[in-house]
């Protein structure tokens, strides 16, 4: 297709799972009525971020790619002829759980799951003590091409890549996944500031981290979408974190074509495909790599 449209859903959540799945739809009918052919939800949508802190019943939150929260996504997508990208608590096995992301065709048809293979362990980012991290296995049946753990679906209205929250910050999966054949890089992400930095620190994180995905997008001549979730989130004993929202999407360029701030939000943009082969015709990054010098880049450091 010569253009594809993108939704992101920017969202607070509460501790009522049913309730959060109901938002998210009603966020979904809105970009499907404003023209968008792709929906992406933020990361882990339908819970509030509960790796704040190590609590093993909190496992609990935790169903199968097969449960009931994908299986009426994928009712929405075949009802509204969309792809949709639902990011969820993935419980593989008895103590084998994944930080994934779904990947639903236009006709409800369950094309495979993205792991997340990053992993990060920060204060209130306990992410290492829940999630086992992504490897070359996937779920689905669909048109997906794959290299070690990253993967691009071939959807019924654009090549899709989805990468997860802190696998933004690692050229190397933005490449990656691009040199896969994806148009558009998903990030659902689930980012905010620890309150009592937000003075010091929190525009210069905020434009670190749209910096950091834009320069995915002209480097690698790729559509880069990130829905954020929004709202403080509290956790015993500490400040909790505010999620500081800001989705965007952005062009091969780096140019944002919609952004939002700190509130709830749906975000539609349209994507042309064109705009793909011009950026790599006048920027040959691809062409102009040498493959045959970067073995150094399997190191863990060189110095």
């Amino acid at each position: 297709m010569s253009s594809f449209t993108v939704g992101l859903v920017q969202e607070a959540v509460t501790g009522d799972a049913d309730a959060n799945v109901e938002r998210a739809i009603l966020r979904i009918r809105e970009a499907a009525a404003r023209g968008a052919q792709i929906v992406c939800l933020q990361e882990l949508f339908n819970a509030p971020y509960f790796c704040k802190s190590q609590k093993s019943e909190r496992f609990d939150l935790a169903e199968p790619i097969s449960g009931p929260t994908m299986e009426r996504m994928r009712k929405i997508a075949a009802e509204l002829s969309l792809v949709i990208i639902v990011p969820i608590f993935e419980r593989q096995a008895a103590g084998v759980y994944r930080n994934s992301a779904a990947v639903i065709d236009a006709d409800g048809t369950l094309l495979g799951t993205y792991r997340k293979m990053h992993i990060p362990d920060d204060p209130l980012f306990n992410e290492k003590y829940y999630f086992t991290p992504g490897d070359s296995h996937t779920t689905g049946n669909g048109d997906h091409k794959s290299a070690g753990g990253f993967r691009v679906w071939k959807t019924r209205y654009a090549n899709v890549g989805v990468l997860i929250c802190w696998d933004q910050w690692y050229p190397e999966a933005a490449r990656i996944t691009s040199l896969l054949g994806a148009d558009i890089l998903f990030y659902p992400t689930a980012i905010g500031w620890h309150p009592s930095e937000r003075a010091a620190f929190g525009a210069a994180q905020v434009d670190a981290w749209r910096t950091a995905q834009r320069a995915h997008a002209i480097a690698n001549g790729v559509y880069v979408a990130a829905p954020n979730r929004v709202g403080h989130e509290d956790e015993a004993g500490t400040d909790g974190i505010e999620f500081f929202g800001h989705s965007f999407i952005s062009d091969p360029f780096g140019r944002i074509l919609a952004e939002a701030g700190t509130d709830p939000a749906v975000l539609v943009a349209t994507c042309d495909t064109s705009l793909i082969e011009e950026t790599r015709r006048n920027w040959p990054f691809l062409r102009d790599r040498r493959i045959d010098a970067y073995s150094a880049i399997l190191n863990r450091y060189l110095g």
